[in-house]
């Protein structure tokens, strides 16, 4: 019987205790084929996830329909920065030295020919709380819409149970949001963080309005898997939203910045975001990456 490849497992799984982000460059005369290939014949388990960006994904020779650059956005007093990779990793689990070692044979494994650009270790923070104490991914589908929102279908043999990913880090500024008042920080989400209930009279820029999936034509539905991350010096949210396509998370980030209708969204008075990538993740076939979609 022939092997049929599926979904990455981690896609679709909750957030795991522990995570790690990792974004790739390409180095300079590094052989893209060479690299590509490297990424194909690494091993993955159910609790990992591998994409490919822009610069590596045409080696397999020939492109993925919807897969394009991130775009650098800007709005009234915010910017949406691009720092596009040549490939996203997750790794998760419950042990974080675990993960850090599935991590490092992933990098040993990629050899010279990539650079690591973004290496953020993340956590579960107070049962699915970003760490400015609102709640993450409240409106997240579940089940078959979950499926539905996240994994493509339709397009053929190796991109059918592939997703698209788009990933960006924000940094947040906690003492700003601590020293205000509780009326007014509820208003910049347009939730309450004590209960999480949806303000009745919540103002156009609250997050809630901006980002609401379901106001958008077609629907903007995304299967997000944000965590929170942080230092003593600096912390934030490694944001993660797997599509079906891109664009519905590219209208979102429009009307965040105030593109549509000159109206920014409440939370980038207080975080700011300065990554950004966009990601095709193939399906899997016996363990590795099945990039036949690409070839």
């Amino acid at each position: 019987m022939p092997v049929v490849s599926h979904p990455q497992a981690s896609i679709l799984a909750p957030a795991p205790p522990h995570g790690r982000f990792l974004v790739f460059g390409l180095r300079p005369g590094a052989d893209p084929a060479n690299a590509l290939e490297r990424v194909r014949t690494s091993p993955l388990d159910d609790r990992s996830v591998v994409g490919l960006g822009l610069s590596i994904v045409p080696a397999g020779g020939r492109g993925v329909p919807g897969l394009r650059a991130f775009p650098g956005l800007a709005g009234a007093g915010c910017a949406f920065a691009s720092t596009q990779g040549a490939v996203f990793a997750f790794f998760g689990g419950s042990d974080p030295g675990d993960v850090l070692k599935r991590a490092s044979a992933f990098v040993e494994h990629l050899g010279g020919g990539f650079c690591v650009q973004e290496d953020v270790q993340s956590f579960v923070y107070a049962g699915g709380r970003d760490l400015s104490d609102y709640e993450d991914g409240t409106e997240n589908p579940k089940g078959d819409a979950a499926v539905e929102a996240a994994i493509v279908k339709g397009a053929g043999e190796g991109l059918d149970g592939g997703s698209f990913v788009a990933t960006q880090r924000w940094i947040h500024d906690l003492r700003h949001l601590a020293g205000m008042k509780a009326i007014d920080r509820d208003a910049l989400v347009g939730r309450s963080r004590e209960t999480n209930e949806e303000l009745p009279d919540a103002p156009r820029s609250a997050h809630v309005k901006r980002a609401a999936q379901e106001s958008f034509e077609p629907a903007a539905f995304m299967v997000r898997r944000s965590m929170p991350y942080g230092s003593v010096d600096e912390s934030g949210l490694f944001f993660v939203a797997y599509g079906a396509t891109l664009d519905a998370f590219e209208r979102v980030l429009r009307r965040m910045a105030g593109l549509e209708d000159g109206v920014t969204d409440g939370l980038l008075s207080f975080t700011r975001a300065v990554s950004g990538g966009y990601y095709f993740c193939p399906p899997v076939r016996e363990g590795r990456l099945d990039l036949r979609g690409l070839r």
